[in-house]
């Protein structure tokens, strides 16, 4: 494959969406949006002499009248519904506290979580005493925004099947603003893992489990192979290649990365070398046009 010279490189540091989608319009502060007044002015946008203008950098959205513009580098506000990925920071009374990449911690209640056994109860003096045992100081879960207090708090549930501890894997933090809106966050890989793209901006990468497994809140200890290892290792690096280069991060994105890479037989470590990572990001950006 020819690879573009890279002076070139700015063109192609762009927002690349899901299944090749067309590239969301990027706008700096006091560029015009749209002179059309029937429009609503959203977060990020202003009115100037009857025009209305973004007054950040980033790439407008519109839904239905109403046009916003969500920057580029932002700490996660949270919305209502998102599926995300946190740590368990500390074990109160009948919740816990979650880091999610936020400017609050969240809060995750006793009652928002499913019990061991999936049985629909109320939970017991017992289940408050428990608590330690389900979740710790250092797990990490995959929960879903309830609520949004009015200073900002996000209150968490985890009341399915498809929430709660996740097993082995590895971490890693990116710009919320370059995860791909998609009500479908977890995805099994066709290279054997499976990756949880949390709109808080963390991304976990774990080996592909059985569905009736996901949902337990013991941790499956069982060896990895190296193979395996090397895969969430390669994933990895693809995604922290993409998002250096500002890149929408999506299951087509990582994937095309991932390809591209094997096929180039790179190693996994050099993955991170500047010159690998620029060539990989731009060649992953020209397929995705195609």
């Amino acid at each position: 494959m020819e690879i573009q010279l890279a002076s070139e490189l700015p063109r192609v540091k762009a927002m690349v969406g899901v299944q090749g989608s067309a590239r969301p319009r990027l706008v700096t502060p006091g560029e015009i949006i749209s002179q059309d007044t029937s429009f609503m002015r959203g977060h990020g946008t202003y009115m100037e002499e009857g025009v209305q203008v973004a007054s950040v950098a980033g790439y407008v959205t519109r839904v239905n009248r109403l046009i916003t513009v969500t920057p580029l580098r932002q700490v996660y506000q949270g919305a209502v519904g998102d599926t995300i990925v946190g740590r368990i920071t500390q074990v109160q009374n009948i919740r816990w506290k979650v880091d999610v990449n936020s400017r609050l911690d969240a809060e995750l209640r006793l009652s928002n979580i499913q019990l061991p056994g999936g049985e629909q109860r109320r939970s017991s003096l017992e289940d408050e005493r428990g608590m330690r045992g389900l979740l710790r100081e250092g797990d990490l879960v995959c929960v879903e925004v309830q609520k949004i207090s009015d200073d900002g708090l996000l209150r968490l549930t985890a009341r399915s099947n498809k929430f709660g501890k996740l097993s082995q894997g590895t971490l890693l933090a990116v710009s919320p603003s370059l995860i791909v809106q998609d009500k479908q966050r977890m995805h099994d890989l066709p290279c054997g893992a499976r990756v949880v793209f949390g709109a808080n901006g963390y991304v976990y990468i774990t080996p592909t489990v059985p569905q009736e497994q996901t949902s337990t809140y013991t941790v499956n200890f069982e060896e990895v192979t190296v193979d395996v290892r090397k895969t969430i290792g390669r994933l990895r690096n693809c995604i922290k290649l993409l998002a250096y280069h500002s890149i929408m991060i999506s299951p087509t994105s990582v994937m095309t990365a991932f390809d591209l890479s094997t096929e180039q037989e790179y190693e996994v470590k050099d993955l991170l070398k500047p010159d690998i990572m620029q060539d990989v990001a731009m060649a992953t950006v020209q397929l995705m046009n195609e």
